[in-house]
């Protein structure tokens, strides 16, 4: 008779439920994480909401003496200066993927550049806002003074750009994941009937790791919009509505951060109503992203078969 350990059904099918109920206590544990987080917010910010209602979306001035409040400026600065961020952001991020992903997958030259991006990632948000200060700002400056904009230096422009560098890592770290995950055998198969690296690059590996892409970019817009101190430092934290890339602004973060530590009453409940507002921003970038890189998912693999 074989002397091996047996598994015995029934302690089997006591490990395979506590299992699942560690699992399910996880799964519960994260909803109701969520749902204390909406309900905080949503209770605190009570007093504002009854007192402006909607129209906190709609109005355009911010002032604690008078007590009224509006959020649409934040929101303009937070959606203008994250979406123009990441415009600015996708073309370094694609070609860091494709370059890390394609060209040199090993050696050296890719352990550095690897390295490099994940040190980037990870440096502090205020070393990116003193280094704006310093290198930045001035920058911006003297293209206003060429260009004969009002020399501000902080602004939109310039929180995009320092937003833009710190999102290129993210975007591109999952890129060029996915780029290494195209199977060998359908570049090789592309190769063989005649195509170019770059023909396969385009039609091939792009299609196959869209989705992959995409999810990189979306993770890289949800950076953005909820960075506070660099953005802090560099946008200029003015409460009017901004009426180009180069006015001062605020979004939804800064102002929190600004204003917070010395806000009571009203003017506390609206700052908390305004961090309810980019919950909910951030939500429905998540939800949209993630509906969009099903449908990618599901058209690549159509396009590549």
């Amino acid at each position: 008779m074989d002397n091996k350990a047996r598994q015995v059904p029934g302690n089997t099918d006591r490990s395979e439920k506590r299992f699942n109920l560690v699992l399910a206590l996880s799964g519960a544990f994260i909803v109701a994480l969520l749902a204390a987080i909406l309900v905080t917010l949503f209770i605190t910010a009570l007093p504002s909401i009854k007192e402006f209602g909607l129209f906190f979306f709609a109005g355009k001035v911010w002032d604690a003496t008078t007590e009224t409040f509006g959020a649409l400026p934040f929101l303009v600065g937070t959606l203008f200066s994250s979406f123009l961020a990441l415009i600015i952001s996708i073309p370094f991020s694609l070609a860091i993927s494709i370059f890390l992903g394609e060209y040199f997958k090993e050696g050296a030259v890719s352990t550095f550049l690897r390295s490099a991006v994940e040190v980037l990632a990870g440096i502090p948000s205020v070393i990116y806002g003193l280094w704006g200060l310093f290198l930045l700002m001035p920058a911006v400056r003297l293209m206003e003074m060429k260009i004969g904009v009002a020399p501000h230096g902080v602004g939109i422009l310039t929180s995009s750009l320092i937003l833009a560098i710190m999102i290129i890592p993210f975007s591109a770290s999952i890129g060029r994941e996915v780029i290494s995950l195209v199977p060998g055998d359908l570049k090789e198969a592309a190769y063989s009937l005649g195509a170019t690296r770059f023909e396969v690059i385009r039609n091939i590996v792009i299609p196959y790791a869209r989705s992959g892409i995409i999810a990189g970019i979306l993770l890289a817009l949800g950076r953005a919009i909820g960075e506070t101190m660099a953005v802090t430092m560099l946008i200029g934290n003015s409460n009017f509505l901004p009426t180009s890339i180069f006015s001062p602004a605020n979004t939804m973060a800064s102002v929190i951060a600004n204003e917070f530590a010395e806000a009571t009453g009203i003017t506390a409940a609206s700052l908390i109503y305004v961090a309810l507002v980019l919950f909910f921003v951030t939500m429905v970038v998540n939800i949209v992203g993630t509906y969009v890189i099903q449908k990618l998912s599901i058209e690549s693999s159509k396009e590549v078969s």
